[in-house]
């Protein structure tokens, strides 16, 4: 795809999303804090709107039609999730809130029950604190053993030091596909082939993957994987879990309560098949259906043609900030063609403080996020407090790239007049 075709791409999609026509202290609008959460095309609002006007009721529960179109379009949408990520059948795909109820699930069903003292979790030291925390408390019920996997020199996943952790101690590798804060795409499916090898079931979050890359989760085969849907152009308060079809079987439910029953006793209950097993109580129904309508937009779209497009903004991105002086960006550098990482910038600025960056681009209407983004202790590792991060999706634009580099150049001006 040329870059005449991808302008073309950001031209045709901007108007689908109403938010991003708006002045912010009387400048344009440009967002540039996808990889926080994405705006949401006119489609996924009217799939809201729609729900709302037309078809409210409760799901699974009613004989009337009003239920019954509404089950249809929730259960339609488990159909899309499974189709966009290769799954093998829809009932490896269960609703949770977000990511990190879907790896809480996986943590509290699976870990709490098949962990014992002495097993091994190997995670990495760039995992998001969703992806870090719960194996914590894993660890700490069940005396499992936490270990990390390193960083090479170019601050990507380290696969060598990697596999000489892996042993017959290993039982789960959770690891993020693609970092939200070193942009590094992590090799998932030689990730997932190693650690089988030693009979380890494997985690992905890829929540940062899912709204960039095609997913192929059989290819991958991966044992679960995970991924929030307000950062793929869904409302927030959804995501979900895809789990193999044995293991979520094998699993025994997170939380009880309706809909997660099939036949309840004073004294005790049996349990819905699956997916029903996992989603206790009334789900988010207007959100999975709008989760439904988002994934139709993208692949509408093409995810190929997404991705090729960031590629390309993403090295047009960091062609420009090697303008800056004193500007030092994490994770590995891009190829000249933009490939090899994803299309977010995390960097830090000599003195300069990422939040102060943050709030003089905010004036000048660049949303873009400063802070430890949820990885705190990769911060620490790397000996900074915090980091500023520009993350493009595909309805951004180069003209939006050099309005955030000439922003960013005077407010670097600006604070180095200052400290000097």
């Amino acid at each position: 795809m040329t870059f005449t075709q991808a302008k073309t791409l950001a031209a045709t999609v901007h108007n689908d999303f109403p938010v991003l026509s708006q002045e912010v202290n009387g400048k344009p609008l440009v967002y540039l804090d996808n990889a926080a959460t994405s705006q949401k095309p006119i489609a996924v609002l009217n799939a809201l709107r729609y729900y709302y006007e037309h078809d409210n009721a409760n799901v699974h529960r009613g004989a009337h039609t009003l239920s019954s179109r509404a089950t249809d379009a929730y259960e339609g949408a488990r159909d899309k999730i499974a189709a966009f990520i290769h799954a093998a059948s829809r009932n490896e795909i269960i609703y949770t809130r977000n990511a990190s109820e879907a790896i809480n699930l996986v943590a509290y069903s699976w870990g709490m029950s098949n962990l014992q003292p002495g097993d091994e979790i190997i995670l990495t030291v760039m995992e998001h604190h969703s992806n870090l925390v719960p194996w914590q408390f894993v660890a700490q019920k069940t005396g499992a053993v936490l270990k990390f996997v390193q960083l090479t020199d170019t601050q990507e996943f380290d696969f060598e030091q990697f596999k000489s952790l892996l042993s017959d101690k290993t039982k789960l590798v959770s690891v993020v596909h693609v970092s939200n804060t070193l942009g590094c795409i992590n090799p998932v499916k030689e990730i997932c082939a190693e650690a089988h090898r030693y009979g380890a079931k494997v985690l992905i979050d890829a929540c940062q993957s899912a709204p960039h890359l095609p997913l192929d989760v059989q290819d991958i085969d991966c044992d679960w994987l995970v991924a929030s849907g307000h950062k793929m152009c869904a409302p927030t308060g959804i995501g979900f879990l895809y789990g193999k079809l044995d293991l979520l079987n094998a699993m025994p439910p997170f939380m009880g309560g309706g809909e997660m029953i099939a036949d309840v006793f004073f004294d005790h209950s049996t349990y819905a098949e699956l997916p029903h097993k996992f989603e206790a109580g009334t789900p988010a129904i207007a959100e999975a259906i709008a989760l439904g309508a988002a994934i139709d937009y993208l692949s509408a779209i093409g995810m190929d043609k997404i991705h090729a497009y960031e590629e390309e903004l993403t090295a047009y991105l960091f062609q420009q900030l090697e303008q800056i002086p004193n500007l030092q960006t994490l994770g590995p550098k891009p190829k000249a063609d933009g490939s090899g990482r994803a299309a977010l910038a995390a960097f830090t600025v000599g003195d300069v403080h990422a939040n102060d960056l943050s709030t003089l681009l905010d004036q000048a209407g660049v949303a873009i996020r400063s802070g430890h983004h949820c990885t705190q202790p990769l911060h620490r590792l790397l000996n900074i407090s915090s980091s500023a991060r520009a993350s493009l999706y595909f309805y951004n634009t180069r003209e939006e790239i050099d309005v955030f580099i000439a922003e960013l150049k005077e407010t670097v001006e600006f604070f180095n007049g200052i400290l000097s």
